[in-house]
C-alpha cells in the first residue's frame, strides 16, 4: 500500500493568487534566541496553497467549510492526466474515462509551476463552465486541480465556481500531483475546521489500493 501526500507545503515562498495576502511564517521563540521552545506565528488567508472552496466562498448563504459532509471529502477518487491541453472543456471531458467516478482530480501541466517557484502564473490550465456543468450533471461530488484556481484567470463572472458549488461539488485547489500516476485511489481531504469559514487550507493524501 502506498500513500501520496499531494499537499503543497506552506512557506513564505508559496505563490498566492493576485490580490491575496502573502503567507508569513515568523519565528516567535527559538532555541537560537535562547528560548527553551520553538514557536512560530502563522499568517495566511483561507484560500492559500492546497485549500478547499465550500459553497460559502461564492454563494451567499452557502454551506461553510465546517458544514461540509465528511463523506464527500473521503473516499474513492480518480486522478486524470490531461496532457498538454490548455483548457478542460466539456468536449475534452466527454471523451475522457471517468464514467461512474464521484471524485475527480485533474493532473495537468500546471504541475511545472510548483517546484520552489514563488511566482504566480496566470496562464494555468482551468475548467470551462461547460465542463463544470457536465461534472454536476454526472453527479460528481468533488473536483480538484493542481493550481490555485479551477477558474480562468481574470474572469468576468466566476461561472465555473458557481456552477460547481451550486451543484454541491466541493472544489479542491492547489494540489501537487507531479509524483502521482493517473489512476484510482482513496482520497483523504481534511480542511481546517474554521467556524463559518469561506474556505480553509487542507492536508490532502491519496492511498493506492
Amino acid at each position: 500500500m502506498r500513500f501520496y501526500d499531494i499537499t503543497v507545503p506552506i512557506s513564505n515562498r508559496l505563490p498566492v493568487y493576485p490580490g491575496d495576502l502573502p503567507v508569513k511564517v515568523t519565528p516567535v521563540q527559538s532555541f537560537e534566541a535562547g528560548d527553551g521552545v520553538s514557536v512560530s506565528h502563522l499568517s495566511l488567508t483561507t484560500h492559500i496553497g492546497t485549500h478547499i472552496d465550500p459553497p460559502a466562498h461564492f454563494l451567499r448563504g452557502g454551506r461553510t467549510i465546517d458544514q461540509l459532509s465528511l463523506p464527500s471529502l473521503i473516499g474513492p477518487c480518480r486522478v486524470m492526466e490531461t496532457g498538454e491541453v490548455d483548457v478542460i472543456d466539456a468536449a475534452w471531458l466527454a471523451k475522457a474515462p471517468w464514467e461512474g467516478v464521484s471524485r475527480l482530480l485533474f493532473k495537468t501541466k500546471n504541475g511545472r509551476f510548483w517546484p520552489a517557484d514563488p511566482t504566480f502564473h496566470r496562464e494555468y490550465v482551468h475548467l470551462e463552465a461547460d465542463a463544470a456543468r457536465l461534472l454536476v450533471e454526472r453527479g460528481v461530488c468533488l473536483v480538484g486541480i493542481d493550481y490555485l484556481s479551477v477558474e480562468k484567470f481574470d474572469f468576468e463572472e466566476p461561472v465555473t465556481h458557481r456552477t460547481l458549488l451550486a451543484g454541491d461539488v466541493v472544489i479542491v485547489e492547489g494540489l501537487d500531483l507531479r509524483e502521482v500516476p493517473a489512476g484510482d485511489y482513496d482520497l483523504f481531504c481534511l480542511p481546517l475546521r474554521i467556524d463559518g469559514g469561506d474556505g480553509a487550507p487542507a492536508r490532502v493524501v491519496l492511498r493506492q489500493p
